[in-house]
């Protein structure tokens, strides 16, 4: 007797399609079988996915102008430098700075330990790193980081900021 490798699907959109499932192990293959009846066929999909994709670029287009309105006010808000580097990279490192500092402050001074005179000497190394790549990479660190991370900044970060602002 020889091992069923191929299985007529019917999917939810009614679409009914031949699957070869010979990559999968013989003894899943009819669970995977009865999961694809659950969804739409790849055809159906791809063609929810493509139409949706126009609301969801409007979305996206509204949050990342959303946030970059936050980072900019706050930015002038707390006299923060213009940031160096590709045009490209401008708006991403301003984002990036304003959510890993306001997130650094809330963990280390609203919630830490810190008092406001331990923050105003951190805030102003983090005036001195304006390199926008610089504040891309560190998108992903833990907050409570950031006083290591601006110890480690190179000479290629530092802008060249007048310090007598």
């Amino acid at each position: 007797m020889a091992v069923r490798k191929t299985w007529t699907v019917v999917h939810s959109c009614g679409h009914e399609i031949e699957h070869d499932l010979s990559n999968r192990p013989a003894d899943r293959r009819a669970g995977f079988a009865r999961w694809l009846e659950g969804r739409e066929c790849t055809d159906c999909w791809k063609a929810a996915r493509d139409s949706d994709s126009a609301g969801k670029e409007e979305w996206l287009a509204a949050k990342r102008a959303e946030e970059q309105q936050a980072a900019t006010d706050w930015a002038q808000q707390f006299d923060m430098p213009p940031l160096e580097g590709p045009h490209k990279a401008l708006a991403w490192g301003e984002r990036s700075r304003h959510q890993i500092v306001t997130t650094a402050y809330t963990a280390l001074v609203t919630e830490g330990s810190w008092d406001e005179a331990d923050w105003a000497v951190l805030e102003e190394k983090i005036r001195t790193v304006t390199r926008a790549g610089w504040w891309i990479d560190q998108r992903d660190a833990e907050a409570t980081d950031l006083p290591e991370l601006l110890d480690a900044a190179t000479s290629d970060d530092l802008g060249t900021e007048n310090p007598f602002r």
